[in-house]
């Protein structure tokens, strides 16, 4: 039974680190380098942990960080995992699972996607305030056990706007361009014809992956709020802005935006840990 497995992975992490953290990050596609900035208390591969899937793709460690970020507690997934591995879409969000029965607060999302809004150059990082989920399944789908959510979660309020608005203000600050944007999900694992960007485009999507709406869904389900910052790493659209892309320039454009998220990512965990917002952990 699900819940049975995510108290014996919870109960195995107690164990192993004698920690509380109050947010947890999921760290996408060369988004992992934020761990360096993490006052590690204690690691853990995910190979070791009951239940865990193991990732399979070459730019996620598949490690689970305990420790500091700007003096706050936190867990930190580094890498994570994917439909297009093979998995289950409830073995991709079994780890939010186990997160959210930690103790974290909130979690934030991280990822790399497609530009697929004319405005969008690569490298400009994407605070997201809706989705559209294009994916062939739903990790709620089957039998819902109530000591994780309701049967039918309500996603009006998914993406908080008064958290996305501080976002955007710190980035003002330090004049990193920044967008707010709907993520539009596919399975992957390949890129997207210039018939389906165009598509994307067409239906109000501002970018797209493979990954973060099975994580939000369950996020929502349990009741945890989110927070989804996305790194465009191709331009998708206009199509005639569209050229081949490879693994390595994803990871190196990411990569390249990795110090904007990482100033953001502090400063809006600093702002949080202030501000003690209720509305964000309702």
């Amino acid at each position: 039974m699900l819940y049975n497995q995510i108290q014996e992975a919870v109960q195995f992490l107690k164990k192993q680190v004698d920690f509380q953290p109050h947010y947890g990050i999921i760290l996408g596609t060369g988004l992992g380098q934020l761990a360096n900035d993490i006052e590690v208390v204690g690691t853990i591969e995910y190979k070791d942990i009951p239940h865990f899937p193991i990732s399979t793709v070459e730019s996620h460690k598949g490690q689970l960080v305990f420790g500091h970020l700007s003096s706050i507690p936190i867990v930190a997934m580094v890498g994570r995992f994917h439909y297009y591995e093979g998995y289950s879409m409830k073995e991709v969000t079994f780890p939010v699972r186990v997160l959210k029965f930690l103790g974290i607060r909130l979690l934030f999302i991280s990822n790399a996607a497609g530009g697929t809004n004319p405005n969008y150059e690569a490298g400009d990082i994407v605070f997201v305030r809706d989705h559209i989920n294009m994916q062939p399944e739903n990790p709620l789908r089957g039998e819902n056990d109530e000591r994780l959510g309701p049967r039918f979660p309500d996603m009006l309020s998914t993406y908080d706007r008064l958290l996305n608005a501080k976002a955007i203000e710190l980035a003002q600050h330090h004049n990193i361009r920044v967008h707010e944007g709907v993520y539009l999900g596919l399975q992957g694992p390949n890129l997207e014809t210039p018939a389906e960007y165009k598509y994307i485009h067409t239906v109000g999507g501002d970018l797209v992956g493979m990954s973060t709406i099975p994580e939000v869904l369950v996020a929502r389900h349990m009741g945890l709020a989110v927070f989804v910052l996305s790194v465009v790493t191709n331009k998708c659209y206009p199509l005639d802005a569209i050229s081949e892309t490879t693994l390595e320039e994803v990871i190196a454009t990411a990569k390249s935006a990795e110090p904007k998220m990482t100033i953001i990512v502090k400063e809006l965990l600093t702002y949080l840990n202030e501000s003690a917002s209720d509305h964000l952990s309702d």
